[in-house]
């Protein structure tokens, strides 16, 4: 099974396949607008417009299960991201990522890449998951490592 098995909606609505991707390298991000670590969107935006032409797309999936830090409408989100850090890269409709509701997504990447002590729970908003270009998940990074900081990993599966 890879990612390119799931879909969800986009924040405008339309449903979309991660099929769309196939052959793309991944960045899979669960983001949150009123976080700490909300500033990491700059990052991951200056990520895509970098290496976007060379291969990567990056993917944020608005969630709400942290502190409730991702209250907005799914066009609250959209304004938020383009006026505050110039998002251009796919956002989805929120999402839950952990819990009996969680995403079919994040239960996979959870499976795949499991986080610090073997446990697969995400345990904070800005969680990433980096999928190489067959759609398998190749590491798991946390909230707190920045994306600049993830421009060598990336660029090997490039």
């Amino acid at each position: 099974m890879t990612v390119y098995t799931f879909s969800a909606p986009l924040l405008n609505g339309e449903h979309v396949s991660l099929d769309k991707w196939r052959g793309r390298v991944l960045l899979i991000v669960n983001t949150a607008s009123h976080c700490g670590l909300t500033p990491q969107y700059a990052g991951l935006q200056k990520l895509h417009e970098k290496l976007e032409g060379e291969g990567l797309t990056v993917l944020g999936f608005p969630c709400n299960q942290f502190m409730s830090q991702e209250l907005g409408s799914e066009s609250e989100i959209t304004r938020f991201c383009r006026e505050n850090f110039g998002v251009t890269f796919p956002m989805f409709s929120r999402v839950k990522v952990n819990g009996g509701k969680a995403h079919p997504l994040f239960r996979h990447l959870k499976t795949k890449k499991r986080g610090l002590l073997g446990t697969p729970m995400i345990k904070w908003n800005f969680t990433k998951f980096l999928i190489d270009r067959e759609g398998h998940p190749v590491a798991r990074y946390a909230p707190k490592i920045v994306p600049e900081s993830l421009e060598d990993p990336i660029r090997k599966l490039l």
